[in-house]
């Protein structure tokens, strides 16, 4: 590595400059502990001092956190991270998938935009686009069912569908919700949260509830599907780990005319009494190969949770002897 050292600037017009450095400028001491480069943040410049190689890897990665910033994303130091681990924006890769963030979903109503912070994400809502079917599998926190519901609001928002429909099968983990108080909904409504929280992410709290009660949008657990055809509809089943065979063959032959499903789910949190009576698993040894259907996996690089989740996703995978 060479001595020499040297001083680039960027300009930062234009960007959030809390969104830009983070809580406590968290993502620029990020950004200088993964390129050894010192950085600093003055008005509209961005500079960065050191060795020629260190500044210009930290430019490099600092460009990608500049343009993130200005596409009014969120960006904290584990996006950081991220970003220095896949190599680059617009690297080739022989998969045909662009750059993560190529593929974006704008959700006007909140302002926001959802878009792959991994390559992973972005071959998942690739399949989802061109695929009536997509089996995605993996562990918790790798974006399965947030981005599955971004691509749902976004087809009924450009009128692709006519409603969303949300479906959880309602069994325990672990712990008995039996002697809840109120009626069958308000049982069943712990199970259905996240869902609910999913949506209340991408849509205007109003929005959400008038579309609730006009049964536009519809969440409820995955029994409640039984004798239904789900025509001009996108159709998520989440947890789908936790459905027996019988009802993930329901619910794969509900799908009606112009209609698109996402099923997803997590082989290592099954809490059927046995993992036999799991239909995703059995989908995923009779469905391969059948046109229209795509399954993706993802894997702990694609967590986007706290870091640490990667590293305790690993843990478990290594003791249960599944890495």
């Amino acid at each position: 590595m060479s001595d020499d050292t040297v001083t680039h600037r960027l300009s930062t017009e234009g960007v959030d400059l809390l969104t830009l450095a983070g809580v406590n400028d968290a993502n620029l001491i990020e950004l200088s502990r993964l390129t050894g480069a010192k950085i600093s943040l003055r008005g509209d410049t961005l500079t960065m001092n050191g060795p020629v190689e260190l500044v210009e890897r930290a430019a490099s990665l600092a460009q990608r956190m500049i343009d993130q910033a200005k596409q009014q994303m969120t960006l904290n130091a584990d996006d950081v991270l991220r970003m220095s681990e896949d190599g680059g924006a617009g690297v080739a890769r022989d998969d045909g998938v662009g750059a993560p963030g190529e593929m974006r979903i704008v959700l006007p109503g909140v302002r926001r935009i959802v878009q792959p912070k991994t390559p992973g994400q972005a071959r998942y809502l690739q399949l989802i686009n061109d695929h009536d079917i997509v089996i995605g599998i993996g562990p918790a926190g790798t974006g399965k069912t947030y981005l599955a519901v971004a691509m749902a609001v976004d087809a009924l928002t450009r009128k692709r569908v006519r409603r969303i429909v949300l479906a959880r099968p309602a069994v325990e983990a672990g712990e008995s919700l039996g002697f809840l108080p109120g009626d069958m909904q308000a049982k069943v409504d712990p199970y259905l949260r996240p869902l609910y929280d999913a949506l209340d992410d991408m849509m205007p709290p109003e929005r959400v509830q008038r579309s609730l009660e006009t049964r536009v949008i519809e969440i409820a657990p995955l029994a409640y599907m039984r004798g239904r055809t789900l025509s001009d509809a996108f159709v998520i089943l989440d947890e789908a780990q936790n459905a027996t065979s019988a009802q993930m063959k329901m619910f794969l032959t509900r799908l009606g005319v112009n209609s698109k499903a996402v099923i997803t789910g997590d082989k290592t949190q099954i809490d059927l009494p046995s993992r036999e009576q799991s239909g995703l698993l059995q989908v995923e040894r009779i469905l391969h190969g059948i046109e229209g259907i795509g399954f993706h996996y993802f894997n702990e690089s694609d967590v986007i949770r706290h870091r640490l989740v990667r590293e305790i996703i690993k843990a478990y995978a290594k003791d249960s002897g599944t890495e």
